[in-house]
């Protein structure tokens, strides 16, 4: 390589390694914001079922596997301001959410 490529070329791998160093520092981080907030919804979900707001989250999947068939549950959400659960199913390669009271059980809407 003629001496007049070699300054750009080890500028652009400089920058090309501090860029991969803060992806890799971003990718460090972000799982654990996300246990963060995921610690914060679980921690309201369990206040929420001590204080008698809602029932107990083991109930409320069995009422809702009892209605998706062989649907493959995935994962759930708690939103505290409203008491219901977001719970994830896979079924037939779609994912289906579905909405649940967390006072009574009682699905209130799904969504594809």
């Amino acid at each position: 390589m003629p001496p007049t490529y070699a300054m750009p070329m080890m500028m652009l791998r400089n920058k090309l390694i501090a860029g991969l160093g803060a992806v890799a520092v971003l990718a460090l981080l972000s799982p654990l914001a996300d246990a963060n907030g995921r610690r914060d919804e679980q921690d309201a979900a369990r206040r929420a079922m001590l204080d008698g707001q809602v029932m107990p989250f083991a109930m409320i999947k069995r009422r809702v596997d009892g209605q998706m068939g062989d649907a493959t549950y995935v994962g759930s959400e708690f939103n505290p301001s409203s008491n219901r659960y977001r719970l994830k199913y896979v079924k037939d390669g779609k994912v289906v959410w579905v909405d649940a009271d967390g006072r009574t059980g009682d699905i209130m809407g799904m969504a594809r």
